[in-house]
């Protein structure tokens, strides 16, 4: 079963979401309004709360997690990913923050307390390590991740043309 409870805590998932039945989703978890969560990925809020906003894209084998609360971090720290959000396949998010209007490249990892600002593009296989903020409006690739450069005009347009495509997709997977 893909949606499952944890400690009597159960997933919110808007009627207009899709959650593939490859995926698992348990626990303090929220997705948005016209939001996919597509084969193979795992949301487990368990030990805090995951927040997905609307129109934002999980793809395949994608790993969303969090950190529980101890004695050097009282209150854990969630992990909470925006509106109009496309992060690529096989990506792990961890106790982090994604703004609205991001991309998150294949294979990248966000760690503990990392945010990306509003209009962040993180390149394939990039990392951002903890407590790294990257400003919004430019491109950053890397292991560690580094700015590059500004964003275009047409990359800014990216973001949204990516949700609305998704919200497309996903409206064809609820259909069959």
């Amino acid at each position: 079963m893909p949606i499952r409870t944890y400690k009597n805590i159960h997933p919110t998932i808007a009627a207009s979401a899709y959650v593939d039945d490859m995926a698992t989703v348990i626990g303090d978890v929220v997705i948005g309004e016209d939001s996919s969560i597509w084969p193979h990925c795992t949301i487990r809020g368990d030990v805090n709360r995951i927040r997905i906003g609307a129109r934002t894209s999980i793809q395949d084998g994608t790993v969303i997690h969090v950190t529980h609360a101890h004695a050097a971090i009282p209150d854990g720290t969630p992990t909470i990913v925006g509106d109009d959000v496309t992060v690529g396949h096989q990506c792990t998010l961890h106790a982090c923050t994604i703004e609205n209007l991001c991309l998150v490249g294949m294979g990248s990892i966000v760690l503990d307390g990392a945010i990306l600002r509003q209009g962040v593009m993180l390149g394939a296989g990039s990392l951002v390590t903890e407590g790294k903020e990257l400003e919004g409006s430019y491109l950053y690739v890397g292991r560690p991740a580094k700015r590059i450069r500004e964003l275009t005009a047409q990359e800014k347009a990216w973001f949204a043309y990516s949700a609305r495509h998704y919200v497309k997709l996903k409206n064809d997977y609820l259909v069959t």
